[in-house]
C-alpha cells in the first residue's frame, strides 16, 4: 500500500496524467450531461402520461438489465472510434436509472398539489418546473447519483474498448507493462473522484429530503 501512495504522488501532475485527466473529464462530463438532460424530462413525462409510460418503461428496464458492453461494437459502427462514442457509452450507461428515479419521484407526488396547479391555472410548462420536478428532485438526485457512479464505469469501458485514451489508456498501459504500483495509484484517483461526487449528491439529496417532507 504504501508503495502505491508513493506511487500515487509521483504520477500525479504529470503530463501524461493531466491528459488523461482531461480527456476522461471531458467525456464523463458529456455523458453525465446528455444523461441527466434527456433522462430527467423523459422519466417525468413517463410518470405524467400513463401511455407514454407503457411504451418506454419495458424498453427502459430492458436496458438497464442489459450488458451494455456488448452494444460498444455497435456505437463503434455507427459513430466511429472517437470521443463522440465514448460519450454515447457514458450516457447509456447513466441514463436508464435516472429515468426510472424521474419517474418514480413523479408517480409519488401528492395529487392535490397537481390539482391546485390545475385550479390556479397553471400551463403545462409551469406544472412541470414548479410542481413535477421540484416534488421529484429527491428520487431525481437518486437516481442522478447512481447513474453518476454508472457513467464511471461506462467511460472507462469506452476508453478502453472503443478508443485507449484518458484513464484507460494509462490502465492499458500500466497493466500490458506490469506496472502495478502505477495501475492502482490512477484507479485509486478514479474511485476517489466518482466517491467524492457521489457523497456530495447524496448530501443534497438529503437535505432536498428534509425540505420536501416540510412542504
Amino acid at each position: 500500500l504504501s508503495t502505491v501512495i508513493a506511487t500515487l504522488f509521483s504520477v500525479i501532475g504529470t503530463p501524461a496524467f493531466v491528459k488523461a485527466m482531461t480527456e476522461t473529464a471531458y467525456a464523463f462530463g458529456g455523458g453525465v450531461f446528455f444523461a441527466i438532460s434527456i433522462g430527467i424530462p423523459v422519466g417525468i413525462m413517463m410518470g405524467k402520461s400513463r401511455l407514454l409510460d407503457e411504451l418506454l418503461l419495458p424498453w427502459v428496464n430492458i436496458f438497464l438489465s442489459a450488458p451494455l458492453t456488448a452494444l460498444v461494437p455497435v456505437l463503434m459502427v455507427l459513430f466511429g472510434f472517437g470521443m463522440t462514442s465514448i460519450i454515447i457509452t457514458t450516457t447509456l450507461f447513466a441514463i436508464w436509472i435516472i429515468i426510472l428515479n424521474s419517474r418514480a419521484g413523479v408517480l409519488q407526488i401528492n395529487r392535490s398539489l397537481v390539482e391546485m396547479a390545475r385550479s390556479f391555472g397553471a400551463s403545462p410548462l409551469d406544472a412541470f418546473f414548479k410542481i413535477y420536478f421540484w416534488a421529484a428532485l429527491p428520487e431525481i438526485l437518486g437516481g442522478v447519483r447512481i447513474g453518476i457512479i454508472r457513467a464511471v464505469k461506462g467511460v472507462i469501458i469506452g476508453q478502453l474498448l472503443i478508443s485507449i485514451v484518458g484513464f484507460g489508456a494509462l490502465f492499458e498501459l500500466y497493466s500490458s507493462n506490469f506496472l502495478m504500483a502505477h495501475f492502482w495509484a490512477v484507479l485509486i484517483v478514479l474511485f476517489a473522484m466518482a466517491f467524492t461526487i457521489s457523497e456530495f449528491l447524496a448530501y443534497l439529496e438529503r437535505r432536498v429530503a428534509y425540505y420536501a417532507a416540510k412542504r
